[in-house]
């Protein structure tokens, strides 16, 4: 740990804190919406802090207010978690080296701090970007849930202060950089595009797969050129 204290570049780290302020609000919306859904709070904070997946815990949820089984938010939940399986193939090798690190990198894995270290490219950098990045969103996020638990009753529309879309709006501010080149531009666009045009015929969580399908097609040629 005192190692990674010393690659700790000072504007990651200022990304990384604005990005675990993002993650606290919609957090906290997670936490209002399980209170306005009658969802117990054990569960919800034991949601937070075991599967650690905002979009399949937000699905978990609607689920069951929509009057579906435990069964029913569990296969939602994996279905839409699915797309963690080429992130894993991703970064794999950047969490750690030895099982127990990795084991544990592998729960902090989420869309940002992947994007987030892989934005750094790789070596000590990368990883050290990784396990910042996904500490700060696990405490935030989980800070958050317990914030907007104690506040749901007072808060009877969550999605009327329009917080669910700070988590998408931080990962394309992150991502924006890398758009500069024209390749990158191009394999977003393509990935865009493929992911858009499944939404409406498609379960929620696969057109995310769709999507990195489209990135992995839009690859292809750019390899080729080089």
């Amino acid at each position: 740990m005192r190692s990674l204290s010393r690659t700790v570049d000072r504007e990651d780290l200022r990304d990384a804190v604005a990005l675990a302020a993002a993650s606290a609000l919609v957090g906290a919306s997670f936490g209002a919406l399980a209170a306005t859904a009658q969802v117990p709070m054990a569960l919800t904070v034991a949601l937070s802090l075991l599967v650690f997946a905002g979009g399949a815990q937000f699905l978990a949820v609607a689920v069951v207010a929509a009057g579906g089984g435990a069964m029913a938010a569990v296969a939602a939940g994996l279905l839409l978690n699915a797309r963690h399986v080429p992130f894993g193939l991703a970064v794999g090798g950047n969490i750690a080296e030895r099982w127990p690190a990795r084991l544990l990198g592998t729960h902090l894995m989420v869309d940002e701090s992947v994007a987030f270290s892989q934005a750094r490219g790789g070596g000590a950098r990368s990883r050290t970007a990784y396990w910042l990045c996904g500490a700060l969103l696990f405490v935030a996020w989980n800070l958050g849930t317990v914030a907007g638990m104690l506040a749901g009753s007072a808060v009877p529309d969550p999605d009327a202060f329009g917080v669910d879309a700070a988590f998408p709006a931080a990962l394309l501010a992150l991502l924006l950089p890398s758009l500069r080149r024209a390749d990158a531009r191009r394999v977003g666009l393509l990935a865009a595009a493929a992911a858009l045009m499944a939404t409406p015929w498609l379960p929620a969580g696969l057109p995310v797969l769709v999507g990195l399908a489209g990135l992995l097609a839009a690859r292809v040629p750019a390899r080729s050129d080089a």
